[in-house]
């Protein structure tokens, strides 16, 4: 499946899973394949090219990703939280990207379909901003930024994401709604993961 524009998928994996008890929710099996691993093969599968960040020493997360075609960015200052990841990631999109869509890599049920409605909405809507919702409006993930905020996002700072530029774009943000709870289930404890597996078999 080709992708309907120029726009670069930025997975975050430079998390430390520290609610895991010890564990690595990004290496948890899904399907019979690690969690993080899915994730980027569903990225790949739109077309689009995709960056990947990951902490250092993270030698499981790169094992996991071996062979496939993507870019991963170590995160020196990952312990800073989320913005830290959309800082390097940013910077090393491909220069001719015009967007950017950030996937949470701890989302098991986006998968490709849910990415390539993502792109396809975004190629409909060149210079907003398509925020991922539940059926009912709840925004969720992922979320598509214009190449206009590269600069905003390479400036933020903190455990806090993208959550300001959000707001102040709030008049700008197109959602496009996923199906169930795709944009909204993310796994961050070993309750989480059983609840998610007794429910989905997975």
């Amino acid at each position: 499946m080709a992708a309907m524009s120029e726009t670069a998928i930025l997975i975050l994996a430079a998390g430390a899973s520290a609610r895991m008890g010890g564990r690595d929710k990004l290496l948890e099996p899904v399907a019979g394949r690690a969690l993080l691993r899915r994730q980027v093969e569903a990225a790949l599968a739109t077309g689009a090219p995709v960056v990947v960040t990951l902490p250092p020493g993270a030698d499981a997360r790169r094992a996991a990703l071996a062979g496939l075609a993507l870019r991963c960015v170590e995160v020196p200052d990952a312990a800073e939280g989320m913005a830290a990841s959309l800082r390097a990631g940013v910077a090393a999109l491909p220069a001719d990207a015009d967007a950017v869509m950030v996937v949470l890599a701890d989302m098991p049920e986006i998968g490709a379909a849910a990415l390539a409605a993502m792109l396809k909405a975004g190629h409909a809507a060149p210079g907003a901003i398509l925020r991922a919702t539940a059926p009912d409006g709840t925004p969720g993930h992922p979320v598509i930024f214009p190449r206009r905020l590269f600069p905003e996002l390479g400036r933020l700072s903190g455990d806090r994401g993208a959550r300001d530029i959000l707001k102040a774009q709030a008049g700008r943000v197109v959602a496009v709604p996923l199906p169930g709870d795709q944009a909204l289930t993310d796994l961050d404890t070993p309750e989480d993961w059983a609840a998610w597996r007794a429910k989905t078999g997975l």
